[in-house]
């Protein structure tokens, strides 16, 4: 949760590691049904300062038989399609097995009957098929992207059907995940910033489900079994539970047809319950003593869940704050001014219940203690006194201009398509968020920010030495220390 959202995963609310990212972009043409031809290339001057065009894409949306929500783009440029399955399934439903979710997800190709995780990784291979998976904290997902001839499409289908319908959880395989992930924890106590994460979480959460790591702990991941994996798969990754997104060369009757055998495939059952809504925890600072030069600071409070009516101008006013990357406020005061920090970054992730506002950076151990105050200084200045007409201008204008990165691929647009079907966000949401971005003025923006932060409830975690501290320097067109090139991890 520590890096910041570009564009396309802000527009979805996920931040990276939530989604895996959650979410590389080689063409700028977004997908739609019955596409025009091409237009010849023409020169950006043409543009004249207006944001460059993309099509309105064609959602179309259905349930199938067993209760899964379809939503479904045609695009016939490419002789290809990509399919992406959605299931409430992420570490938020592991209960009193942290790390069942995901242990879950990670066996889906390990095994079916007949087929080792080896024989299914030829099988995709040979078909020129890609075969993908992750479970996050609201969701676990499942990919798989494929020509659309149909003697491959078929044949992919029927693969990843299997796949993701009846895993057989081979207990080889499950110990050496197990193995993997535990390794991984071992590796995690020599990152501060890995620390500092789980321990803000925790602390931000308290008892919600959102408290423990999407990968579970070293304590929870030993006693988990094939036989709770099993049962978690029948409930979890039922067809009710489940949003199937869809774009490639596709008729609608063919796409039908695909998300009909997948649902099918899948066990049977019904949507599982929302996360509850978490309880705000009590604010303040908690150290980590770790031995390093830098020290990493995070703070956060929580945020909004992901179908908030405010999320375009949280989005907005977050840019201009430190979502934007250079230009933005924390940049140009705690980096280009001071050269206290490599990059300084904000970022809110929308959830299904009430996901984290998070600021984060590392600065030098001795300037830790002042660090944080100019940060906390700089958040309660904006919200205070909100974005000036000059910073609203230039975050529209560089939201409209990076916008049709949004829809660029097909992988793009699968990827926004599961994110309006699992958040039930209308099909119209990309053009109504757009339309939301240009239309604020700096008020609204201030009113947004205003309403859902406050300076004085931040949950703050610092991991690194303790050190004597020294005064900042003072702010200067070139700092007389540049920041480290590197971030330390």
């Amino acid at each position: 949760m520590t890096e910041r959202n570009g564009l396309r995963s802000g527009l979805l609310g996920l931040a990276p590691i939530l989604f895996g990212g959650l979410f590389a972009v080689t063409a700028h043409t977004a997908l739609a049904a019955d596409p025009a031809p091409r237009p010849a290339l023409e020169s950006l001057a043409a543009l004249d300062g207006q944001a460059p065009s993309r099509r309105k894409l064609d959602i179309q949306s259905w349930r199938t038989a067993e209760g899964a929500k379809v939503l479904f783009v045609a695009a016939s440029e490419l002789p290809m399609f990509d399919l992406r399955l959605t299931f409430a399934a992420g570490s938020s439903q592991d209960g009193d097995a942290p790390g069942l979710a995901m242990l879950t997800n990670a066996m889906l190709n390990e095994g079916v009957a007949g087929k080792d995780a080896t024989a299914i990784a030829q099988g995709f291979e040979g078909l020129g098929a890609q075969f993908g998976n992750g479970a996050y904290r609201d969701m676990a997902v499942a990919s798989l992207r494929s020509l659309s001839a149909p003697d491959t499409r078929k044949a992919a289908l029927d693969l990843f059907a299997e796949v993701v319908g009846q895993p057989s959880f081979p207990e080889d395989s499950l110990a050496r995940i197990k193995n993997q992930v535990l390794a991984g924890f071992e590796f995690q106590k020599q990152n501060p910033g890995k620390l500092a994460a789980n321990e803000l979480f925790k602390r931000l959460y308290g008892d919600h489900p959102y408290a423990h790591p999407s990968d579970g702990d070293e304590r929870s991941l030993p006693g988990l079994n094939a036989e709770r994996m099993r049962a978690f798969h029948a409930k979890a990754y039922s067809a009710g539970n489940t949003v199937i997104a869809l774009v490639g060369d596709l008729s609608r009757a063919e796409a039908e047809a695909v998300a009909a055998q997948v649902s099918k495939a899948l066990p049977k059952g019904p949507a599982l319950p929302k996360v509850a809504a978490p309880v705000a925890p009590k604010p303040g600072p908690s150290h980590i003593e770790f031995p390093s030069s830098q020290t990493h600071l995070m703070l956060a409070e929580l945020g909004i869940e992901r179908n908030d009516p405010d999320w375009p101008a949280l989005y907005l006013g977050n840019q201009i704050l430190g979502g934007g990357g250079f230009g933005t406020r924390l940049m140009e005061e705690v980096r280009e001014k001071r050269g206290l920090t490599y990059g300084v970054y904000s970022a809110f992730t929308g959830m299904q219940a009430r996901g984290p506002f998070m600021i984060n950076l590392q600065t030098r151990a001795e300037l830790s203690e002042n660090t944080l105050k100019l940060v906390r200084q700089i958040l309660a200045e904006y919200l205070a006194k909100g974005p000036t007409q000059k910073e609203l201008d230039d975050a529209k204008r560089e939201t409209a201009g990076s916008f049709p990165l949004s829809t660029a691929s097909n992988a793009d647009i699968v990827g926004q398509l599961g994110a309006i079907g699992f958040y039930d966000l209308p099909l119209t949401y990309l053009e109504d968020f757009m339309a939301k971005v240009q239309s604020l003025d700096v008020e609204q923006v201030k009113a947004a920010m205003a309403k859902h932060l406050d300076p004085d409830a931040l949950v703050i975690v610092s991991a690194g030495p303790s050190v004597a501290q020294q005064e900042l320097p003072s702010p200067t067109a070139t700092p007389r220390q540049q920041p480290l090139s590197v971030p330390e991890h």
